[in-house]
């Protein structure tokens, strides 16, 4: 493993530039401070922005699973270069995990707006007048919020299985964070708020 922190430069020449922006969202992984922050933000981005623009649920899915495929093949085809390239286990510059987890925790959500779906209209119940536009920010803030605090704070078995070799270990915590976000969210947008 190498030692000091390479900057971008160096590192996309040490690790390709495919692996380099695969590993790094495009670069995400650099921006300071918090990277793994900078590093979830694109599936949100992506969900709100289909979800606000009237788009089929279906799209968002398949935007998300996308995203999700594409952050977990890039950690595990790339992972060891990535640990070699920054010179530690997990490294900070390393977001595509984060990609991967926040996707899980956008999957299957209630986004709100009219659909057609085989010929009928599906939509969402917003409570208290709110807009879809405003419901969907409040879904996805919620995503991106909840998986931050679950990949920041790693309940068990997420901290444990990081230890995990290479590309497996930079990526299995944030997936078990972005379910367990998951699961909070479902409970939260499709049994509690429809109470209020």
């Amino acid at each position: 493993m190498s030692s000091g922190r390479p900057s971008p430069r160096q590192a996309f020449r040490q690790a390709g530039l495919v692996p380099g922006l695969a590993l790094t969202a495009g670069g995400l992984g650099f921006l300071r401070p918090a990277s793994g922050t900078w590093g979830s933000l694109p599936p949100v981005v992506v969900a709100v922005g289909l979800a606000n623009l009237g788009q089929p649920v279906w799209s968002i899915e398949v935007s998300m699973i996308l995203l999700l495929a594409i952050g977990t093949v890039a950690c595990l085809r790339f992972g060891r270069i990535a640990e070699e390239t920054f010179g530690k286990k997990d490294p900070g510059q390393v977001v595509a995990d984060e990609v991967a987890g926040q996707a899980v925790t956008l999957l299957f959500l209630p986004w709100a707006g009219m659909h057609v779906v085989a010929g009928e209209a599906d939509a969402v119940s917003l409570p208290l007048s709110m807009s879809p536009m405003v419901y969907n920010l409040a879904l996805g803030t919620g995503a991106f919020l909840l998986f931050r605090i679950f990949d920041i704070l790693k309940p068990p078995p997420a901290r444990g299985l990081q230890r995990l070799k290479g590309g497996l270990g930079i990526l299995v915590d944030d997936l078990i964070a972005g379910a367990m976000a998951a699961v909070v969210l479902q409970i939260a947008f499709r049994v509690l708020l429809p109470l209020v």
